[in-house]
């Protein structure tokens, strides 16, 4: 019994301290980005196309600017955009799921219908008609990712709430009076909360990487805001002709920060979930 207590407690202190790993890359980035001065990224055209070098550990683009400092700001940019938009979209989540579940009938039946309606159609020709539509920029791809990554949580939470609709202190609040929006709010809601929370961090990578994948094929950020969707698109222009470290080192900074996500997201999983212990 104490070895089996002892496993499990590594076990969450282990979860703990990759949550804590990954918030701090994330946090380190977001706050870095956003604090740098344009002039460290800035135009210098005697500088462009330096291989990686002590001066320059990612090297210079074609326009002279230092990929290390361009892409921290990019990465920064897209952490923020998909980090709003994953949030409100788990939100219209969160209110669809708990509707769908407690008021069942016509309402159960209409957001099943819309998240039918999103899931089958191809996730970024959405993300792009959306986008377009928006006028594409800031406000196009943050609406567009925030519109399009609720319906798998809202069955996730969907299908806690029905759970926990047929417990016994549930049905004993329906028969002492109360209404179904007290009910959701007081009894269903506090019981949601970690699946939500799982499934807010799971959003996270998906979001930044949709912002990026869209912005990428040119219905995103503009050409001169530094994002990393925009710094592969140039890079690919370059990549034939042997500069390399266009692509190669924002691509890994984007798919470190996406892994950490969900490794954080893994993990918080461990830790709300009381099955996590038997694990």
């Amino acid at each position: 019994m104490l070895s089996e207590r002892r496993t499990l407690l590594s076990g969450r202190t282990r979860a703990a301290l990759i949550i804590g790993a990954a918030a701090v890359y994330l946090l380190g980035v977001l706050i870095w980005g956003g604090l740098l001065c344009p002039d460290t990224y800035a135009v210098h055209y005697e500088n462009k196309f330096i291989a990686p070098c002590r001066d320059h550990i990612f090297g210079t683009d074609f326009m002279g600017r230092d990929m290390f400092y361009r892409s921290v700001r990019g990465l920064s940019t897209s952490i923020i955009i998909g980090v709003l938009a994953a949030a409100v979209s788990s939100v219209i989540a969160l209110i669809f799921g708990i509707a769908s579940a407690v008021f069942g009938g016509w309402v159960d039946k209409v957001i099943n219908f819309c998240v039918d309606l999103c899931m089958g159609i191809p996730h970024i020709v959405l993300l792009l008609l959306i986008s377009f539509m928006m006028g594409k920029g800031v406000k196009g791809i943050t609406v567009a990712v925030a519109l399009t990554h609720w319906p798998g949580l809202t069955r996730i939470v969907r299908a806690e709430v029905l759970q926990i609709r047929s417990s016994q202190y549930v049905q004993t609040a329906y028969k002492m009076g109360k209404s179904r929006f007290n009910v959701a709010v007081k009894h269903i809601f506090p019981h949601v909360i970690p699946a939500y929370l799982i499934g807010l961090m799971l959003l996270f990578p998906h979001a930044i990487m949709h912002e990026a994948a869209v912005t990428f094929l040119g219905f995103g950020l503009p050409a001169e805001m530094p994002s990393i969707g925009v710094i592969l698109s140039e890079a690919m222009t370059y990549i034939v002709t042997g500069k390399w470290w266009l692509a190669l080192f924002p691509g890994l900074l984007l798919l470190l920060a996406l892994i950490l996500f969900d490794a954080a997201g893994e993990n918080l999983k461990k830790l709300l979930n009381p099955m996590s212990g038997n694990e």
